[in-house]
């Protein structure tokens, strides 16, 4: 007959259990996806729902399991509710989530490779490199993201041209620096969107794969625009 367990057993158990439910959590894609998107900015559930092609339904559902894990958190602005990230640390966990699935299955790289079709036809650039260049003033760095994620958050210096505006844009753009393009990070396909449209234009370009998230965890600063969440009309 097993012996009663000890309190200080129990109590580390039940630490254990408090730990698993930020793990469980997060062991749904359709919530790493939020949370990714909560990186780049607060967003509200029909626009989340709309990034992620997901229903309005599902996309509170789960954004009420990361809430009840303290994952994020919410405000009301006006009329709507505003999600964001509880935490700078919780972008950190995403990270590295995924550089260990990157590390440890094969996978990742075989369908990275399938959904970012033009991966490896540009070179690609640090976050340091960057830094460097940006203190040297010899590149030219595009956020290639929509809008109101550049406002919430962007690189220093980075200028907002949204991939689907680019083309009507492009003009704007001055010769005779590196074009670096960036967009959400590895799971984002926008600044290799930008990057073959600059590249066509005769732009020479250079893909940074970090977004905000992994800039700030190397230890930069972004830059804010100052304004607050807009809810977008229709």
């Amino acid at each position: 007959m097993m012996a009663q367990k000890s309190a200080t057993r129990q109590h580390k158990e039940h630490l254990y259990e408090l730990f698993a439910q930020i793990s469980s959590a997060l062991a749904n894609p359709h919530r790493l996806e939020l949370i990714d998107l909560l990186i780049q900015a607060p967003r509200t559930v029909d626009e989340l729902a709309a990034l992620a092609e997901m229903s309005m339904a599902n996309t509170s559902q789960h954004l009420q399991v990361l809430k009840r894990a303290r994952l994020v958190i919410c405000q009301r602005e006006g009329q709507s509710i505003v999600y964001s990230l509880a935490d700078p640390l919780i972008a950190r966990l995403w990270i590295e989530l995924r550089r260990v699935a990157q590390n440890q299955l094969v996978e990742v790289e075989q369908v990275m490779n399938q959904y970012r079709t033009h991966r490896n036809q540009f070179e690609k650039i640090s976050s340091i490199e960057v830094n460097i260049g940006l203190q040297a003033n010899e590149i030219l760095l595009i956020d290639a993201r929509p809008e109101d994620e550049y406002e919430a958050g962007h690189l220093p210096g980075a200028i907002s041209l949204p991939v689907d505006t680019l083309a009507r844009r492009i003009h704007e753009l001055p010769m005779g620096k590196t074009v670096v393009t960036y967009c959400r990070g590895p799971v984002c396909v926008d600044a290799d969107e930008a990057s073959i449209l600059l590249s066509a234009f005769g732009y020479p370009v250079k893909r940074l794969e970090d977004g905000v998230g992994e800039w700030q965890m190397a230890g930069f600063s972004i830059e804010k625009s100052g304004k607050k969440h807009k809810t977008k009309t229709k």
